[in-house]
């Protein structure tokens, strides 16, 4: 059996970003101890509706943040975890952790749970972005973070850093990507702000409270920092993110390279998704409902979960269009012509030959090694 990804959706923050449209609630962290409990639920009703352990190599924990379950609940959902699935001997766990809600004893005790990654949100280094972001961090509280982590013998460190904010000038972009580099994080993510409708800044800018985002700007920070990054070591290995090296190992994400390159992942948790056996899922919103569901379970099939609320059915064609559009995203690898011919029993050409024509007499892609076949 191909080896999963693991995803748990963590729904709970003390306040919600003005950027932000995941699935989050704030003031709900009452709910912790009850919400860990049904994702052990959830994870032994999807590991028990198959005949044989499955395989899985990553587990990431997103959210809203993570980093308010506390070493007891996280030490709980992973153990479940590690009685349940067949984990691979060098698996990546990486939790989502928001500065400022971390100390020093909670990262030893990260360590001692099993976590050996984390990814934290730093987004900028400016004082008045980050008030703009609804943040609650400053930038000691990253620089804290990064300190025990290190301290705490978590030595694969992400940062996530936003550009192209309303207002945002080209050197306080710098500034902030300067001050990250001199924390040497193994990892970078750098994301462009998507405005999302319904939140508080797509109303700001819709009220004109704030000045429109410049996207010939955006486009020049990232090609700068494009050029930043590659001078101080780091590989770009797919549009948003860079890392360093660790001897002949690329310190790249694992979890999201499943999804990149469209591989079966598991999701667990309110609001989040899954894909397996030809099948994407998704659960129910809300954190009681979601409670509520683990724990007065109704028989369902795999990939299901008592959670379910959507399902989908992706067809051969569809899965081979998704793994073209997602593989793409990866600027080293990109969509390898021999593993789609093995995958699908079809080449690249065979599919989009016209496609490809179009596309490499415009610049737009590259054809690199392997040949055509």
């Amino acid at each position: 059996m191909e080896s999963y990804s693991l995803y748990l959706h963590i729904p709970f923050c003390r306040s919600r970003c003005s950027y932000c449209d995941f699935n989050t609630f704030a003031g709900m962290e009452y709910l912790l101890n009850d919400y860990s409990d049904a994702l052990c639920r959830e994870i032994e009703f999807i590991a028990d509706s198959l005949d044989e352990m499955i395989p899985a190599h990553t587990i990431y924990f997103g959210g809203g943040t993570p980093s308010l379950l506390n070493p007891k609940q996280l030490d709980k959902i992973l153990n479940k975890i590690h009685q349940k699935f067949q984990v691979s001997k060098d698996l990546e766990v990486t939790l989502e952790a928001n500065p400022g809600t971390i100390n020093p004893s909670y990262l030893n005790d990260l360590h001692c749970t099993g976590i050996n990654r984390l990814s934290i949100g730093m987004q900028s280094a400016i004082p008045e972005e980050l008030r703009l972001l609804g943040r609650t961090h400053n930038i000691d509280d990253v620089i804290n973070t990064m300190k025990w982590a290190r301290q705490a013998v978590i030595d694969n460190l992400n940062l996530d850093l936003i550009f192209g904010l309303p207002g945002q000038s080209l050197e306080a972009w710098q500034h902030t990507l300067e001050l990250a580099l001199l924390l040497q994080p193994e990892h970078l993510s750098l994301y462009s702000l998507t405005v999302e409708h319904g939140t508080p800044m797509y109303n700001w800018l819709h009220r004109g409270l704030l000045p429109d985002i410049d996207a010939d700007l955006a486009a020049d920070m990232y090609e700068w920092a494009s050029i930043r990054l590659e001078a101080a070591g780091y590989a770009q290995y797919e549009i948003s993110n860079w890392a360093k090296h660790r001897g002949e190992k690329l310190l790249a994400c694992h979890h999201n390279l499943q999804y990149w390159k469209n591989r079966p992942y598991l999701g667990f948790g309110a609001g989040a998704h899954g894909y397996a056996n030809n099948m994407r899922v998704a659960y129910v919103l809300s954190i009681n409902e979601y409670i509520d569901r683990c724990f007065h379970p109704a028989s369902k099939e795999f990939p299901r979960s008592p959670a379910t609320n959507v399902e989908e059915i992706i067809d051969y064609k569809n899965e081979m269009a998704e793994t073209m559009m997602m593989g793409l995203r990866l600027t080293i690898e990109g969509v390898s012509s021999s593993e789609f011919k093995s995958r699908f029993g079809k080449t690249l050409l065979d599919m989009y030959q016209k496609e490809i024509d179009e596309l490499l007499k415009w610049g737009l892609l590259e054809w690199i090694g392997e040949g055509e076949s």
